[in-house]
């Protein structure tokens, strides 16, 4: 029986490159760094969400040949990979903190669908939305 999902990967062009932006603009903590001759399994975690990791993965051998590693990398610079999305209580002031450590938007917050959301690339072109938490209406007595 399935339990969770754990790992998510994202394919990266520079493990290092990536490691310094999800740690120090996005502010997730190193999970497992461990490589096996020219193979690194790098992943990351939100410190609020300790069963959950980000893979961060270069295209490359073992798993991919020459041609495959290429192709994934120009892929993902061209931001054709799908989003991910990070959920946050208030879009307006995560968008200002990030901005303040240099993360880079796509798209400033906009109000739609009864939320508000954003959007930045990290350094090697993967796509991210940035999505404020919708609020719980209040409930009212009615007397």
């Amino acid at each position: 029986m399935i339990k969770n999902v754990n790992v998510v990967g994202l394919y990266v062009r520079d493990q290092d490159e990536a490691l310094a932006f999800y740690v120090d603009k996005l502010g997730f903590q190193v999970h497992t760094d461990a490589g096996s001759g020219d193979y690194r399994w790098l992943t990351v975690q939100h410190p609020d969400q300790p069963s959950f990791q980000l893979g961060l993965f270069k295209p490359g051998p073992p798993v991919h040949d020459a041609r495959t590693a290429q192709a994934l990398s120009e892929l993902v610079a061209k931001g054709a990979m799908p989003p991910l999305v990070l959920l946050v209580d208030d879009c307006r002031a995560a968008y200002d903190r990030l901005s303040g450590r240099g993360v880079e938007f796509t798209q400033e917050p906009v109000d739609r669908f009864g939320t508000v959301d954003a959007g930045f690339r990290d350094p090697s072109g993967n796509g991210w939305k940035m999505i404020q938490a919708a609020r719980q209406p209040t409930a009212h007595n009615s007397r």
